[in-house]
C-alpha cells in the first residue's frame, strides 16, 4: 500500500461520532484497490450541511446541501502507477480535498437501511475517486462509478472495515 499523507478535519459537533483511524483506513485502501502506488496527500473534512451548501454555491453554482464535495488539485487523470509528468518538489502527489456532510450522511443511511459507516464509507469512496479522475456528469459515467464504488466497498467489507448487516 502507497503512504498516504492524510489531513482530517471533524467540525466540532460531529467529533467522536467519526474515527480518524477509521477515516484513515478508508482511504488507504480506497486508493491501494485504485492500484496508486505513490505517495499522496489528501484531506478529508466532516462538517454540517449549510458548510457544504455554501461551498457549492461558491464552487459549483449550485445553491444546495449535497452530501460530498471534491476539490482536486489536478486537472487529468494522470497515470498514477509511475510519477506525474512534472513531480512536485517533496515528491508527494497532492490530490485535493474531499469535503463530507455529516447530517446527510446520516439521513441517507436511514433511506437506504444501511449502517452509517457504510455511508461515510461510501462517501469517502466516491470523494477520493473523483480525486483520481473519475467522473459522474453523465449517466453512462455515472453507472461505471457507481460500479467501481460498489467493488471497492465489497472489498472492504471482505477486509473487515465495514459493516454488512443492514441497520
Amino acid at each position: 500500500m502507497s503512504p498516504c499523507e492524510l489531513y482530517v478535519k471533524i467540525d466540532k459537533p460531529f467529533r467522536g461520532f467519526v474515527d480518524e483511524e477509521w477515516l484513515r483506513r478508508i482511504v488507504e485502501q480506497t486508493l491501494a484497490k485504485e492500484g496508486v502506488e505513490v505517495t499522496v496527500e489528501l484531506g478529508v473534512v466532516i462538517t454540517d450541511a449549510k458548510a457544504i451548501r455554501k461551498l457549492n454555491k461558491r464552487y459549483r453554482g449550485r445553491d444546495e446541501a449535497t452530501d460530498v464535495l471534491s476539490f482536486a488539485l489536478m486537472e487529468e487523470n494522470p497515470s498514477l502507477k509511475a510519477p506525474p509528468f512534472i513531480t512536485p518538489p517533496d515528491g508527494v502527489l497532492h490530490l485535493g480535498e474531499v469535503i463530507l456532510s455529516y447530517p446527510q450522511a446520516v439521513i441517507q443511511a436511514q433511506e437506504h437501511n444501511h449502517p452509517l459507516e457504510r455511508e461515510l464509507a461510501l462517501l469517502v469512496i466516491h470523494g477520493v475517486l473523483h480525486l483520481l479522475g473519475h467522473e459522474d456528469e453523465d449517466a453512462e459515467a455515472e453507472l461505471r462509478m457507481r460500479a467501481e464504488e460498489e467493488r471497492i466497498l465489497g472489498e472492504l467489507s471482505d477486509d473487515g472495515l465495514l459493516r454488512v448487516a443492514t441497520l
